[in-house]
C-alpha cells in the first residue's frame, strides 16, 4: 500500500455565528474564531452561508475571505445567487451542499444525479472564476461516479450515518469502498459531518481521505477548554489514528 496521504482538519466556525445571532450581536465573532483555530494548527476554515442566514452571514464570508490565512471553503446551495456570492469573493474551495430550510443541520449528502444541468453549470461557473468545487455526497457509488462525471474536483462523504452508528461495519465500509472509488477515478476524498474525538478515529484511519470538515463538537467543546484546545485535541485523535496506516 502506498503512504498515507496526509491528512489535513478544515474547522467549520457556523455554529460561532449560531451562538451571535441567538441574541442578533456582534460577539462571538467567527473571524476571530477562524483566527483562533489557524493559530491552534487547523489547515483551513470552512462556513455554510446558508440561504435563510440562520448563522453565517454574507458580511461573515466577505471578512473571512480578507482574513483567513489558511484556506477558505465555503458550503453553500448550488443556487444562482450562491454562485454570484462565490464568484465575487473568490474562496479556495466551495463545497455544494443540499439545503433544506426545515433541517436543524444538513440530514445527508447532495443528490448529483438529480440536475446534473445546474450541477454541471455550478462547476463550470465556480472552476472559471479559479474555484476549486467539492460534492458533499453520501458514500454511493452512484453519486461518487456521478461527481467526477460532472467535472468536481474533490467529494466529501457524509459521516453522518457513521456517526449516529458508529459501532454499524457496514456504514464504516461504506465510507472505505466510496473513498477507495473516489482516488480511483481521480478525486479527492474528504469527510464530515457528526465527526468528535470519539468517532473520528476509524475515518480518520481510511487512507484515502484527506480532509476532514469538523464543527460543531470543535464549538461544543471550546465552551469548556477554548477553541484552540478544542483544535489541538482533535489533531491528536486524528494524527493517532493515521499513526497505525
Amino acid at each position: 500500500m502506498p503512504p498515507a496521504i496526509t491528512q489535513r482538519l478544515y474547522i467549520n466556525i457556523d455554529h460561532v455565528a449560531t451562538i451571535r445571532q441567538a441574541r442578533r450581536t456582534d460577539e462571538p465573532d467567527p473571524v476571530e474564531a477562524a483566527l483562533l483555530c489557524e493559530a491552534a494548527g487547523a489547515d483551513g476554515i470552512t462556513a455554510h452561508l446558508r440561504e435563510d442566514r440562520r448563522h453565517i452571514q454574507d458580511h461573515d464570508v466577505d471578512r473571512l475571505a480578507r482574513a483567513v490565512k489558511t484556506v477558505l471553503n465555503l458550503e453553500m446551495a448550488c443556487t444562482h445567487e450562491m454562485l454570484a456570492i462565490a464568484e465575487r469573493t473568490r474562496p479556495f474551495q466551495v463545497t455544494l451542499v443540499p439545503e433544506r430550510r426545515e433541517e436543524v443541520t444538513t440530514e445527508g449528502g447532495l443528490d448529483v444525479t438529480r440536475d446534473p444541468a445546474l450541477m454541471r453549470e455550478c462547476v463550470q461557473r465556480l472552476t472559471a472564476a479559479g474555484i476549486r468545487t467539492s460534492f458533499f455526497i453520501d458514500p454511493d457509488a452512484r453519486m461518487v461516479e456521478a461527481s467526477k462525471a460532472l467535472g468536481a474536483h474533490a467529494i466529501e462523504l457524509h459521516t453522518g450515518s457513521y456517526c449516529h452508528a458508529p459501532g454499524n461495519p457496514e456504514r464504516l465500509t461504506a465510507l472505505q469502498h466510496s473513498a477507495a472509488l473516489g482516488t480511483a477515478l481521480g478525486l479527492h476524498v474528504h469527510a464530515g459531518h457528526g465527526l468528535t474525538v470519539r468517532n473520528v478515529g476509524p475515518v480518520a484511519a481510511i487512507p484515502e481521505i484527506e480532509e476532514l470538515n469538523i464543527g460543531h463538537s470543535i464549538v461544543s467543546r471550546s465552551v469548556f477548554v477554548g477553541i484552540e484546545a478544542a483544535v489541538r485535541e482533535m489533531h491528536v485523535a486524528m494524527r493517532a489514528a493515521r499513526a497505525s496506516l
